[in-house]
């Protein structure tokens, strides 16, 4: 799936990936790392190693100077925005009302077990895992991130 607001090189790494029927999870194993961390490649969202561009131009078949000159040394990503907010897409507004539903709960049960702080989204990891059920497969979305207390000063 791509986004209008993704840049052609973006877009052509999809379509590289599609017309290598690639998933993240195969892109992910053969960069050695998460998933979810080579889907933000993708969309910009993360500043891939010198190492991680070589290794994705590999995998896709594409010429390394094409990703150097977008996500080379010099790129850092503008995280967020891609989306119009509330987003449009199904799943992505679910996210959202997951948020709205369940975040002062979760918030609560944070600052119950560690105290007044937040989750970290920098340091930080996700999984998205498939548990297949009889009444119908199940998503199960793990987000890892590292506590970081409130300073008082």
């Amino acid at each position: 799936m791509t986004d209008p607001k993704l840049s052609a090189v973006q877009t052509r790494m999809f379509q590289a990936k599609a017309e290598r029927k690639l998933s993240f999870e195969d892109i992910g194993k053969a960069m050695e790392c998460n998933e979810v961390y080579a889907a933000s490649i993708f969309y910009g969202q993360a500043k891939p190693s010198k190492h991680e561009v070589q290794k994705l131009c590999e995998i896709l078949n594409i010429p390394t100077n094409h990703l150097v000159e977008e996500m080379g040394e010099h790129f850092y990503p503008s995280r967020g925005g891609l989306m119009s907010m509330p987003p449009t897409d199904p799943t992505l507004y679910r996210f959202i009302e997951m948020i709205q539903v369940f975040g002062y709960p979760l918030k609560a049960i944070i600052h119950e077990k560690f105290g007044d702080g937040i989750m970290s989204a920098i340091d930080f990891k996700a999984n998205v895992d498939k548990i297949e059920d009889p009444k119908g497969d199940r998503v199960k979305i793990t987000l890892d991130g590292k506590f970081l207390p409130y300073k008082k000063w």
